[in-house]
């Protein structure tokens, strides 16, 4: 991107929540806090000011399914955010002292995402549809898993998932290919990372999933000014090709101000302030789900309206206006969400690490643009015509109330 004159380097590893085992809850999360702590060459201090001496900023996030660490810098800072990310992936110290400091950090951390309901319910959602699996676990783990988690077992877990041929570097910006691999490969090789070969690992894809439920409840009593749900069904595997079908049809659904979901919980009735829908897609399972935030005294009428909205396109699909909308707002939303380094930089490496292939935005645009009604309404009488799982956070205690109607 030789027009913008900043540079987002990451380093991707291929190691998310799911990888854990119920002992190791939340190992991926506290790995991602630990590696800001210190390395052999620098400490925890002298990473941070690193990045804020010439202005750049710096994070990580952990996902079901991978981890990621970045830094964005002017574009005459990259060999500096290179050698920084670089050493903090390959030499973490992971000493006992840090974890035992950063574990009363990630309590607070796991803490203030169960205050707030709006991030919550979508942990709740999770553990209902998808049980005691990997995917039904919180990324940030328990309180209780993160209290018994010991320097060794995070030590251990590092050394076995912090390889070479589980990573992939991403680079956007103002950059050259060739000064890129120089950078990464003397910083790599200066950790001793690169001392033998060993093909890359392929991307996760395939394979069974967890057994979803369908049409189970669950609540969570909350004492809360607001009611918060999640109505959600099985979805899509990360690499379906009907993957562009879903989209424009979670887009018509709930993706924007003019889809269904909004005009009739909001516009028309003012039932709720916020009203969504998602898509989740893993490499074997997926999701579909509506979130809705409104007052307690109101939730029975969002929730009856959720429901026949979700039926109403499970039996007729969407109408032509809709289609066509949902295409427009998809394909301005993924070529606008290009327009910087750090998209751009996500892009590249999840092509590589997850997906296997980078297709070209023009093929991208093309797959939305070939969706059709029919398209639609396969997709839809396939996908929502199950039983949706529900869970509710807020102040109720009875969650046979909200059992669907059979009618």
């Amino acid at each position: 991107m030789p027009q913008v004159r900043s540079v987002t380097f990451g380093v991707w590893v291929g190691v998310g929540s799911r990888d854990e085992t119920p002992s190791l809850a939340g190992a991926s999360h506290y790995l991602e806090h630990l590696l800001f702590k210190g390395t052999k060459r620098r400490g925890a201090l002298e990473i941070s000011s690193a990045l804020d001496a010439v202005g750049g900023e710096m994070n990580a996030f952990t996902t079901k399914e991978y981890t990621c660490y970045y830094a964005r810098v002017l574009d005459i800072d990259l060999p500096l955010a290179v050698d920084v990310v670089c050493d903090m992936v390959s030499s973490s110290l992971i000493t006992a002292a840090d974890v035992d400091s950063e574990r009363g950090v990630i309590c607070e951390e796991i803490a203030m995402h169960d205050d707030d309901p709006t991030d919550s319910v979508h942990d709740v959602f999770a553990q209902q549809m998808w049980g005691d699996s990997p995917l039904g676990r919180p990324v940030l783990g328990t309180l209780e898993s993160i209290q018994a988690l010991t320097r060794r077992q995070v030590a251990g877990y590092y050394r076995r998932r912090y390889r070479p041929n589980s990573m992939v570097v991403a680079v956007a910006g103002n950059v050259e290919h060739r000064t890129v691999v120089r950078l990464v490969t003397k910083a790599f090789r200066q950790a001793g990372f690169l001392d033998a070969e060993a093909p890359p690992t392929p991307p996760r894809i395939g394979g069974e999933g967890p057994e979803p439920a369908k049409g189970a409840v669950r609540v969570v009593e909350r004492t809360t000014e607001q009611a918060n749900l999640v109505l959600g069904v099985p979805g899509l595997t990360r690499t379906d090709d009907r993957r562009f079908v879903l989209g424009v049809l979670n887009a018509a659904l709930g993706g924007g101000m003019s889809s269904r979901l909004f005009q009739e919980v909001r516009e028309k009735r003012g039932l709720a302030y916020s009203v969504y829908s998602f898509a989740s897609n893993y490499a074997d399972a997926g999701m579909v789900g509506v979130y809705a935030g409104c007052l307690p005294e109101k939730i029975d009428d969002v929730l009856d309206i959720c429901r026949g909205e979700l039926a109403k396109v499970a039996t007729y699909g969407i109408t032509d206006e809709e289609l066509q909308r949902g295409k427009g707002q998809l394909r301005g939303s993924l070529v606008l969400g290009l327009e910087d380094t750090g998209s751009r930089m996500g892009r590249l490496a999840k092509a590589e690490l997850v997906y296997g292939e980078l297709l070209s935005m023009d093929e991208i645009l093309r797959r939305i643009d070939a969706v059709t009604l029919d398209e639609i309404r396969a997709v839809a009488g396939e996908l929502l015509e199950a039983a949706p799982t529900l869970a509710v956070v807020g102040p109720f205690d009875d969650p046979d109330r909200f059992a669907p109607v059979v009618r």
